[in-house]
């Protein structure tokens, strides 16, 4: 299956993409951003436990991995500010992932589109800015706004309901098994990219 080509199912009404590692090839900046902040306190990320994170908000990864190490941590939000910062660095080094943009270019402006993503709305919006689509959608929701996240589905449904469609009209693009199993506790059909993007974890 090629994106451009892609054929949304029948009674699709919207699209929800999510962006880290999906829209745009951010998860390498991501994974050194991290590394470089979690080096600091102590604290190692093997890259496949980053990636079964993937979508995880900042914050929580952060407890997670205190939890799963054993080494305490003081000041989570401290350490959120530092690694959102490091990534901010990387920013203009990243670029679009060419299969699923060229997916929501095809639709733009005849379904309505909407962006969800556990990452934080500021680091999220300049993302997008970077790779030039922003304006493509009609919602974006980000880690403030739900108080659960990825695998649970409130960050899609909170944007199905921004679009004004029902959930079970709406197709997921995510990377990470984490978001397809959002997508699919959300009742939503969901499209699995790392086939497009070529990693096929």
């Amino acid at each position: 299956m090629s994106a451009p080509t892609w054929t949304p199912p029948a009674g699709t009404r919207g699209l929800i993409f999510d962006c880290d590692g999906t829209l745009a090839d951010t998860m390498p900046a991501h994974y050194l951003a991290w590394t470089a902040m979690l080096g600091r306190h102590g604290i190692p990320f093997p890259e496949t436990r980053f990636y079964e994170l993937g979508g995880v908000p900042t914050a929580q990864i952060i407890r997670i991995l205190a939890e799963e190490t054993g080494v305490p941590v003081t000041d989570v939000d401290a350490m959120v500010a530092e690694k959102e910062a490091a990534f901010l660095t990387h920013l203009p080094a990243v670029r679009p992932l060419a299969a699923v943009v060229a997916a929501a270019a095809a639709f733009r402006g005849r379904l309505p589109m909407a962006v969800a993503s556990g990452g934080y709305r500021d680091t999220v919006t300049r993302t997008l800015d970077q790779i030039g689509i922003r304006d493509w959608f009609d919602a974006l929701v980000t880690a403030e706004d739900t108080a659960r996240h990825k695998p649970e589905p409130d960050v899609f449904l909170e944007a199905a309901r921004r679009l004004g469609v029902a959930a079970a009209a709406c197709v997921v693009f995510e990377d990470t098994d984490i978001g397809l199993e959002a997508a699919r506790r959300a009742g939503m059909a969901s499209v699995d990219v790392r086939g497009w993007v070529g990693r096929g974890v």
